[in-house]
């Protein structure tokens, strides 16, 4: 990789690809899932395969301006919109968006797609949105500070966020070993960058083009939030869906945060 390396730029392509291959996070829900959460009957997850708290969102969700960040694939923004609150999906890969807009075609949702890097939401005016709902993705993120800020700033007063992420240390390990053989093996100091990895190896253990993951510390996660200026109300983990880790230590860490003030 070069110095001008671009990673919004090839993190989009990268997911649009994963589109095109099918992996599970770029499904839509189907036609099952949408009726029942139109019958109240919902639930989206931010961690592995763990659904939400319901008592994580706004207590009246009916009308409630919700932000899914990060979050296209046709999955939590349809769900929500189906329960009954306004939405809209923010996401850096078109594709992924078109998921979305595929699930509301059929369905007949209101919802909204933008496409956009997620430490940049300036699309929305101050005090847009009740809740962020940001499943695990800023693993593909550089930085994490300017995302705290924006979602701070996009949140009306008493508005949530809640945001799912890779427990760091998890990138220790030797992946290909991991992956292939179920070896724990120590190896990368954090933190880590898959783009710090040659070429070869990068594409062996994350597609050829994959996606650029970046470890972020506790500090990141959850002193950025507080930095910002949130208040952490919760806070869960989960074993990682699909690695050996699971069975040994949490690969998911969820927060739940508020932005001080009374709701309007």
């Amino acid at each position: 990789m070069t110095e001008q390396f671009d990673p919004v730029a090839h993190n989009r392509a990268a997911w649009d690809r994963e589109v095109a291959s099918g992996n599970e996070w770029t499904r839509p829900v189907g036609p099952e899932v949408i009726a029942r959460a139109r019958a109240g009957d919902w639930s989206v997850v931010l961690i592995g395969y763990v659904p939400t708290p319901r008592d994580w969102f706004p207590a009246e969700l009916a009308g409630a301006a919700v932000l899914c960040l990060a979050s296209g694939g046709g999955q939590q923004g349809p769900v929500l919109a189906a329960a009954g609150a306004d939405v809209t999906v923010f996401d850096n890969s078109p594709a992924q968006l078109a998921r979305d807009e595929e699930v509301a075609a059929r369905e007949g949702l209101a919802l909204r797609t933008v496409l956009g890097d997620m430490r940049d939401l300036s699309a929305f005016p101050d005090a847009s949105f009740d809740a962020v709902v940001n499943p695990v993705s800023n693993v593909f993120c550089p930085e994490l500070a300017p995302v705290w800020r924006e979602s701070f700033r996009v949140l009306r007063p008493g508005g949530v966020l809640m945001t799912g992420f890779v427990n760091p240390d998890i990138f220790i390990f030797d992946v290909t070993a991991l992956e292939e053989r179920e070896e724990f093996v120590v190896r990368h100091p954090l933190p880590f960058s898959s783009l710090d990895l040659p070429d070869d190896e990068r594409a062996r253990a994350y597609g050829e083009g994959g996606p650029i993951e970046y470890s972020h510390t506790m500090t990141e996660q959850i002193g950025g939030q507080l930095a910002t200026g949130f208040a952490l109300t919760h806070l869960v983990e989960a074993p990682h869906h699909a690695d050996a880790t699971a069975r040994y230590m949490p690969g998911y860490f969820a927060t739940r945060a508020v932005k001080p003030g009374s709701p309007r």
